[in-house]
């Protein structure tokens, strides 16, 4: 039976997707940068490779937030600063929220049934700043953002830091709900935690990373709980 759910935050519960284009968009037009379709496009392939080799050890938190800017700014041959880039990035991104349809009526649903924690790999300035302009802590009891606990997902010491602040916390009555294979289900499955991989565009899962369920709408979380 579950008791608690590990929420993973951006887009899963948060659009992170419509912040991140609206953002960039500022921070490209105050750089001098025109803020075209497919240079919108190309910085989200280059983010999140970037964080991808962030989940592996690869590069820094600090680095991740610059050199997405350096590869971009190079590939546009445009002479801008990366490190201005992302302080105006972070800063724009901080201010207020858009929740995933369904997000907001499904947390009502699951509120008091249900013991509720955010884990996320966000900055934690900007995840403060969106959290804060919302209600979203509301049904959570607590956030716990790799940046403040030292750990990234997927790592089982981020894991294992967050259970260590969870107040009777039992492995076999807790589940992790998230949008990324990597970072969400993998982190939960090595930490030994149940996974429920919400996948609202219908993406193949890899051979290596087979989530205990999926979902494709969080409106379909509510009885899926109730059946583990």
């Amino acid at each position: 039976m579950i008791d608690t759910i590990l929420w993973d935050l951006d887009n899963t519960i948060f659009d992170f997707s419509r912040a991140e284009r609206i953002a960039l968009r500022k921070t490209l037009v105050e750089l001098g940068v025109e803020p075209v379709e497919t240079t919108l496009n190309r910085y989200s392939e280059l983010n999140d490779a970037q964080w991808k080799l962030l989940e592996l050890g690869k590069l820094t938190r600090q680095q991740v937030k610059v050199r997405r800017y350096q590869l971009l700014f190079e590939e546009l041959g445009v002479d801008a600063s990366a490190e201005q880039a992302a302080k105006l990035y972070e800063g724009y991104l901080a201010l207020g929220h858009y929740y995933m349809d369904g997000a907001e009526e499904v947390l009502e649903t699951l509120r008091g049934q249900y013991r509720m924690y955010l884990v996320t790999n966000g900055t934690a300035s900007v995840q403060h700043g969106r959290v804060n302009s919302s209600n979203l802590m509301n049904y959570m009891e607590d956030m716990f953002i790799s940046e403040e606990v030292g750990y990234d997902k997927p790592s089982n010491a981020y894991f294992d830091a967050c259970f260590a602040r969870i107040p009777d916390f039992h492995k076999e009555h807790a589940v992790i709900v998230g949008d990324s294979l990597t970072s969400d289900i993998r982190g939960g499955i090595n930490a030994g935690v149940r996974t429920i991989w919400f996948n609202p565009r219908g993406i193949e899962p890899s051979a290596e990373l087979s989530p205990d369920r999926e979902i494709r709408k969080l409106s379909e979380l509510p009885e899926l709980l109730s059946e583990l």
